[in-house]
């Protein structure tokens, strides 16, 4: 199955795992499952059927709207694709020695990335309004930059 990298590490990518499924495993099925929705997240269980019907792995996947570029526009299908990467790698397709996908391992980098410029512009700010802007413009990561916001505030 074809890789990408990403930091160094090789993933197999959703789209490859559900291909290899579709050829290798005739007569079993892939199933999707709302578990919660609301206008701010989703959760999404994703379950393998073998031909006898009888589960044989599932993956949850969990997104909040608006927390990616991505899932500004599609979260429910970035949700859905998560939940499938998660049951078809522990179904054993794909899985090397991770089972986050590709977007997942993205997404924490991005997010742990955005987390540090946040605190940066935390420690450099001058006023409320910059505390203000940071906490609209870095809203992804905003519970984890929460207490320093506080703190910055206080100190203002």
């Amino acid at each position: 199955m074809k890789t990408v990298s990403i930091k160094g590490k090789s993933y197999v990518e959703v789209n490859e795992r559900l291909k290899y499924f579709r050829q290798n495993f005739k007569g079993y099925s892939l199933l999707s499952e709302i578990v919660e929705l609301t206008d701010e997240k989703i959760v999404i269980k994703a379950r393998i059927l073998s031909p006898d019907l009888v589960e044989v792995a599932n993956g949850l996947a969990y997104e909040l709207a608006g927390s990616s570029f991505i899932n500004k526009t599609s979260y429910i299908e970035n949700c859905e694709t998560s939940a499938w990467g998660r049951a078809l790698a522990n179904f054993g397709i794909g899985l090397d020695n991770n089972v986050a996908s590709a977007d997942e391992v993205s997404q924490a980098i991005e997010l742990q990335d955005m987390e540090k410029t946040a605190l940066l512009k935390i420690s450099q700010s001058k006023s409320i309004d910059d505390l203000k802007e940071i906490s609209v413009k870095y809203k992804a990561v905003l519970h984890l930059i929460k207490g320093k916001l506080t703190e910055k505030k206080n100190e203002l």
